[in-house]
């Protein structure tokens, strides 16, 4: 089943958010989940393995890469809201097959391409068929993009990119990486001096002129997080999104709050599974000769767990509701990327508790849920990062960093 818009469905959401048509997607991303997903993860989390190919052309079939791609463009032409809301499903089997489906964003900007070329490759991302690896962070920068030192040079008709990049998911597996690199010094703006690069390679291999190692991690397995060392990496001049020194990192911070919300999609996925999985547990495990979905503490301990996942999912809605109707919600996305991924790690590792020492275990995906929750608080900005947004944007930025750009 592929999905489908209609005209109605473009209208802003109803106060209760969920209309029949998001309603019908929800539960045939849900079945899709189950029957798809969940049992992949099962099996290859365990042992590190790679999110598989068949698994990528079966999500492609149903429309999940090109979700938010414009339909003249290949895609499905949906909203935040739709992408967030399969998301949510997505991760509750996996959230790595939850993560790639935000690997397929157009090419359309970039400007040295023709139109034909650029229209060409988006649709194959909306099939899941020319997908990203984002390189961003580096060995001493993380939250701080501002500093990134990664360089670009021009040399005759090619650009060179020397420097090292670090938390680099997908390097190997993408059709190409999208790099923040620095062209130029500004000491007044440093983010003026960046630019963001496309840099197209084989699949399952590296650039040439790029060297690396996959990063040892403890979760977010399906694909591997690799350490890049660039050393005279050449891309044609035209590889280049945006048409200005600041574009580079104006277009990555403009991204941010949809991958916020995209974020707290993933974890409240993450925690539902958890939760599903530890009711389904409470009513079999009988101790002293009841369940021990019986017993009060497990009974409001799941209570108040449903409750948060329920809170985060609803502030999510809002969070993407005002995003499809292209209202600043930079504060709000922060607030939901923050609560729901805290909610995550706490709710998981109650779950787990309710497993006992079951839960500990590869026998069950509990673990799984609980090890990529707390990766959750880590990516696209700590819960740290999110709380000084959040702060700033109530009381103002503090006196020693009023005059920061």
């Amino acid at each position: 089943m592929v999905l489908e818009r209609s005209e109605e469905a473009m209208v802003e959401a109803s106060p209760g958010y969920m209309t029949e048509e998001r309603l019908m997607m929800q539960e045939s991303a849900r079945e899709f989940t189950m029957k798809e997903v969940l049992p992949v993860a099962n099996e290859l989390d365990p042992v590190q393995g790679d999110i598989p190919m068949d698994l990528r052309r079966k999500m492609g079939e149903m429309g999940y890469f090109g979700i938010r791609i414009p339909e003249e463009y290949g895609g499905l032409g949906l909203g935040v809201f739709e992408y967030c809301m399969i998301a949510e499903e997505l991760s509750r089997g996996w959230m790595s097959v939850a993560s790639i489906i935000a690997r397929a964003g157009g090419v359309m900007g970039v400007g040295g391409w023709s139109e034909e070329r650029r229209l060409a490759l988006t649709r194959k991302a909306a099939q899941g068929e020319y997908l990203a690896a984002v390189a961003l962070s580096e060995p001493n920068v993380g939250s701080d993009l501002q500093a990134v030192n990664c360089k670009a040079v021009m040399a005759g008709d090619e650009w060179v990119i020397t420097g090292n990049k670090y938390w680099c998911t997908f390097a190997d597996g993408a059709d190409y990486i999208s790099l923040l690199a620095r062209v130029e010094e500004s000491a007044d703006h440093p983010y003026k001096g960046l630019r963001t690069f496309i840099i197209e390679k084989p699949r399952g291999e590296l650039p040439a002129g790029c060297q690396g190692a996959p990063i040892p991690k403890i979760g977010y397995h399906g694909w591997k997080t690799w350490e890049l060392a660039f050393d005279g990496c050449r891309i044609p001049k035209e590889n280049i999104i945006g048409g200005t020194s600041a574009d580079g990192f104006k277009s990555t911070a403009s991204n941010l709050e949809v991958a916020r919300a995209h974020t707290a999609a993933r974890a409240i996925g993450l925690a539902r599974g958890a939760l599903e999985d530890a009711i389904a547990y409470s009513h079999e495990r009988v101790q002293f000769g009841q369940p021990i979905a019986d017993f009060q503490e497990t009974r409001f301990k799941i209570a108040r767990m449903a409750s948060e996942i329920e809170a985060a999912r609803q502030l999510m809605y809002f969070v993407c509701t005002e995003l499809d109707n292209r209202r600043r919600a930079d504060k709000e996305s922060s607030m939901v990327k923050w609560l729901a991924t805290e909610m995550a790690e706490r709710v998981t590792s109650d779950c787990l508790q309710i497993l006992g020492g079951a839960g500990y275990t590869k026998l069950h995906p509990m673990e799984r849920y609980w090890r990529d929750a707390r990766l959750t608080k880590i990516f696209e900005g700590t819960s740290e990062i999110q709380l000084r947004i959040i702060s700033d944007r109530i009381l103002g930025r503090p006196t020693n960093r009023q005059n920061q750009s």
